[in-house]
């Protein structure tokens, strides 16, 4: 048996994991990142996995590992969490932190790469050796997985495909850069998309303005403008459509540079389901270099199926 953790900035959970990628048992509580070094979080964590273990009557010798996905840039081989933005780690040793308390072996990868993980063990890529999975959310989360194991460059760094430019010159990104994938494709790309059209519309005749809480710009949240376009709205289209074309753009490019058999999408915005999937998977196939090849296998682009369960699931198989 394993145990998975998935560190958020919110919340940490933990999830007891068995050989068929199957979670028995969960269990959360608060990060406090706001208030907590990393090194406190590091203990906060192992301090859960034992309490999961206790409360589910499961000896702790009877966990083979515990796998780790953390935000962050993470050096897997020496049990580091070198740097997160959003949480105070700066060369962390966890694996080592967390070992004082629970003393088992210790993996850690990232947390969109365990995501990934996750759903090549057990969700939309089960039964593919390599996968690609994008979350999109506040940001454009990237994980590649080749040959059932996580990409990240020599250095813990790489698979953050969200910060492809896709535009040049374009919108700001987080990162520094401009005109970055994530800064058109993640939750707050398609928000801006959306916030850009009604200021286009300043005598608010788009139905944008009614699915929008009190009619605030501020307000408006990655699901408006796809209220809107079910409604019939052609503001609201335009700006579905857009995202869309931004997002298979970006999906198109990544295939071509890895040809994955799988492409997972995940994350908040993928909740539209078949509105969102069905159009962006015409225009990928329309995109991808082996487009006009017939007697090969095409990349198959899918919704992710694990949801919040992948990164737990991911974290588990780190030691496999």
């Amino acid at each position: 048996m394993y145990i998975g953790i998935d560190l958020g900035g919110t919340n940490i959970a933990a999830g007891l994991v068995n050989d068929e990628c199957k979670i028995l048992a969960t269990k959360s509580v608060p990060t406090q990142a706001e208030t907590r070094s990393g090194e406190e979080i590091c203990r906060a964590m192992a301090e859960l996995a034992l309490d999961l273990c206790r409360e589910n009557g499961v000896p702790a010798s009877e966990i083979q590992w515990v796998g780790i996905g953390a935000p962050g840039t993470i050096d897997s081989e020496n049990g580091i969490i070198a740097y997160a933005n959003n949480i105070r780690f700066f060369g962390t040793p966890a694996a080592k932190i967390f070992r004082e308390t629970f003393d088992v072996p210790v993996y850690l990868g990232n947390d969109a790469n365990c995501a990934a993980l996750g759903e090549a063990y057990a969700g939309a890529a089960k039964n593919a050796r390599h996968a690609i999975m994008i979350t999109l959310g506040t940001g454009l989360g990237g994980g590649i997985i080749i040959d059932k194991k996580i990409y990240a460059g020599f250095n813990g760094a790489g698979g953050e495909i969200g910060h492809t430019v896709i535009v040049q010159n374009g919108r700001p990104c987080s990162c520094g850069r401009k005109g970055c994938w994530e800064a058109y494709s993640s939750a707050t790309g398609l928000i801006n998309l959306t916030r850009d059209a009604m200021a286009r519309d300043p005598e608010h005749k788009s139905k944008l303005w009614s699915v929008v809480k009190d009619g605030k710009l501020e307000n408006v949240s990655g699901r408006s403008a796809y209220l809107a376009a079910r409604e019939g709205d052609e503001l609201a289209k335009s700006v579905t459509d857009e995202y869309e074309a931004y997002l298979a753009s970006g999906i198109a490019t990544i295939i071509n540079i890895f040809q994955p058999e799988v492409f997972c999408v995940g994350g908040g915005v993928s909740h539209e389901g078949d509105r969102l999937m069905e159009p962006v998977k015409k225009l990928v196939a329309g995109q991808v270099y082996t487009r006009s090849i017939s007697n090969i296998r095409q990349t198959e682009v899918r919704l992710a199926e694990l949801g919040n369960a992948a990164g737990i699931v991911g974290a588990a198989m780190l030691g496999k």
